[in-house]
């Protein structure tokens, strides 16, 4: 492993095909586009629940258009490409990032990972198992939208995080995207936060409009209403850009900035729903 100080993986990684089923301590983060900040959030909400206490591993599920180590500032030498492709082993793909969590990095412009192939799934599921017996929570920052390697990478979690922010367009594909996990994987809560928001209060109503339009035209099944739970709004804040352009997390450069301190009632109010929800 790339730092000593990360906890040791589980490095007997099953063989043969691993059942499919949303894992305990598993958070998606995802969103309906892209731009919205959703690979911010996963790093820095990261930093929020390590300060916690708790060992948190990112794992950059956005297969081949990966970004997650442009905004650490990290140049890995061994991605989940070469844990794929059997040139690695996965606790040497394993790197320790800035802000006390660890993080497992995918290549970028990779061709291959552009959907969702039996083997792609395969050794996704194989990595994840080595994965959950050493971390707490396991943060999966996927791409934006709704393709087959999405909906996949979301459906291993127990939890979906869905970021937007107040621009139409993004609404509009969140919307989208809350539908289609409804549909496709049942799911039946899914909680919501709000980036960019102008004035507090924003996101609450956001989430209000968003849940009458989901009760109007979205069932998880008959009888069943879906559930959208506002986690908090993070606010539009100069010090966002300072800290992406500097390729910093923003919990270290500036923690007492409106956006940080938001993001660490967010880790707060997740903590629960990850650490405390009974299993």
């Amino acid at each position: 492993m790339n730092d000593v100080t990360s906890p040791p993986v589980n490095q007997d990684i099953p063989s043969g095909p691993v059942p499919l089923k949303p894992l305990g301590k598993v958070m998606a983060v995802t969103s309906g586009k892209g731009g919205v900040g959703k690979t911010f959030v996963s790093a820095n909400l990261a930093a929020a629940l390590a300060k916690r206490g708790h060992k948190v591993l990112v794992l950059d599920a956005d297969l081949g258009l990966a970004n997650l180590d442009v905004v650490l500032n990290l140049y890995p030498k061994i991605t989940l490409h070469d844990v794929f492709t059997g040139k690695a082993k996965l606790e040497e793909a394993i790197v320790r990032a800035p802000g006390g969590f660890s993080v497992l990095l995918a290549g970028s412009g990779m061709v291959e990972y552009s959907r969702l192939t039996p083997n792609v799934r395969e050794d996704f599921l194989r990595v994840m198992s080595g994965l959950l017996p050493s971390y707490d929570i396991v943060l999966l920052d996927t791409g934006a939208g709704i393709s087959d390697v999405v909906l996949f990478a979301v459906s291993l979690a127990s939890e979906v995080l869905v970021v937007a922010t107040p621009e139409p367009t993004s609404l509009t594909d969140a919307y989208a995207t809350i539908k289609v996990l409804v549909g496709e994987q049942g799911r039946k809560v899914i909680r919501l936060v709000v980036n960019q928001t102008a004035r507090m209060g924003d996101g609450r109503a956001i989430t209000s409009q968003l849940q009458q339009v989901l009760d109007r035209f979205v069932v998880a099944k008959p009888g069943d209403k879906v559930r959208l739970v506002h986690m908090g709004d993070i606010p539009a804040d100069p010090s966002v850009r300072q800290a992406v352009m500097k390729r910093q997390l923003l919990l270290q450069t500036l923690p007492g900035c409106p956006a940080a301190l938001a993001i660490a009632q967010l880790s707060a109010k997740l903590e629960d729903s990850l650490i405390h929800k009974p299993q």
